[in-house]
């Protein structure tokens, strides 16, 4: 079975308050694109479809405009909630999308309907809490285990007093119990896998390393496919996270891209990554006058420009002027030095988790505890949920 995988869409997401939704319907059409050219049956969407809990009328219709050019006539897509989506109101749609082979599991983990109301190049033949076995024509089946983002309040489960790496490796098990006859099996799964790298523009997501599974933790597993971080990379010999389809930090690479592969009775086979080319670059730009800044927002007019300037003085206000006018330019940095001190210094991306350290260093001029840092690190988490 040729399988597609992709994740955090983050549909709505702004950059500061620029908006991007004419980008985001460019690359999921090319995401479409890459579906019918590669002759794709199923669609793993690892979480992250949109950047908050309430996401407006204009991005929740772009995604259901997408999602359904994504699916067309032939193939289906599993799609799990991720930390930035409200599960129950993204599987609202479930009762309807089903006929158009888009199936959702949001926070509960609940079976999905297994009636077939079409004639798709893959359709759910069975399911369970926590997993979803999918058969195509030709008689191949792919057994997914599906896990997303994970929490008891979530789960509408009762706190257990285990450790968090613990309970999310039993929510695991209990999806991939599902399998057996033992096939080759695919984990989708919105998790935050110890040792991946984060990018400016995620919520601080491993609390610390409170909330970290590591490799040594996922199951055996044909192909792990991860979403919640932005950066498309490789943990293990099968754990992957696509990455986010545009750059949503400045620190991300330009490299974007969707995998895919063939599930087979041997495991998986023709693994590739398949560029993704839509979208505005993001770069950071340096400079140490007005005129090189200008020249430069000059030679990159189709990017989007984070610009720091090193000045000997503040900018007037004719030389801001001059540069926001610039529609490529996204964020100005000033610092103005003297000869021996910084005068300004603006923290701007650093994490939740340094802002604490920097705070508590200048506060008590010591550094802050493990368990202090992590109290306060989840009770953010708690809150940014909550949003």
């Amino acid at each position: 079975m040729r399988i597609l995988h992709t994740s955090d869409w983050h549909v709505g997401k702004r950059l500061m308050s620029r908006e991007r939704l004419d980008e985001q319907a460019k690359v999921l059409d090319e995401i479409a694109s890459i579906c019918q050219t590669e002759q794709i049956e199923l669609v793993l969407v690892a979480g992250d479809i949109f950047d908050t809990y309430t996401p407006s009328a204009e991005a929740e219709e772009l995604f259901y405009d997408k999602i359904k050019k994504i699916v067309g006539e032939e193939r289906s897509a599993l799609i799990i909630s991720g930390n930035h989506d409200d599960g129950v109101r993204l599987s609202a749609i479930a009762p309807l999308s089903h006929t158009q082979g888009i199936y959702v599991v949001g926070n509960a983990r609940s079976p999905i309907t297994t009636q077939q109301t079409s004639n798709r190049l893959a359709y759910p033949i069975r399911s369970g809490k926590g997993y979803v076995e999918f058969e195509n024509q030709r008689g191949e089946r792919a057994f997914i285990a599906t896990l997303p983002y994970p929490n008891e309040a979530r789960f509408r489960e009762e706190k257990s007093d285990l450790p968090y790496v613990e309970r999310m490796q039993g929510w695991i098990r209990e999806g991939m119990s599902g399998n057996e006859d033992g096939s080759p099996a695919v984990l989708l799964a919105h998790i935050f896998v110890a040792g991946g790298v984060v990018s400016d523009g995620e919520r601080e997501i491993d609390l610390g390393g409170a909330r970290a599974i590591p490799v040594r933790g996922l199951p055996k597993c044909a192909y792990i496919a991860l979403g919640h971080l932005h950066k498309k990379q490789r943990l293990g010999d099968n754990v992957y996270y696509s990455g986010s389809p545009l750059q949503y930090s400045f620190d991300e690479s330009a490299d974007k891209s969707v995998k895919v592969f063939d599930l087979t009775a041997n495991g998986v086979e023709n693994l590739r990554d398949i560029p993704l080319t839509s979208g505005k670059k993001l770069i950071r730009l340096q400079a140490a006058d007005v005129d090189g800044a200008t020249a430069l927002l000059q030679t990159y007019p189709d990017c989007l420009v984070e610009l720091k300037l090193t000045l000997s003085s503040p900018l007037t206000g004719g030389e801001s002027a001059r540069l926001v006018a610039y529609e490529n330019l996204v964020s100005l940095l000033a610092e103005v030095r003297t000869d021996e001190t910084l005068q300004l210094q603006s923290r701007k991306g650093l994490s939740d988790e340094e802002l604490f350290d920097a705070f508590y260093q200048a506060s008590y001029d010591a550094p802050p505890k493990a368990e202090l840092k992590t109290l306060f690190l989840e009770t953010l988490n708690q809150l940014n949920e909550q949003r």
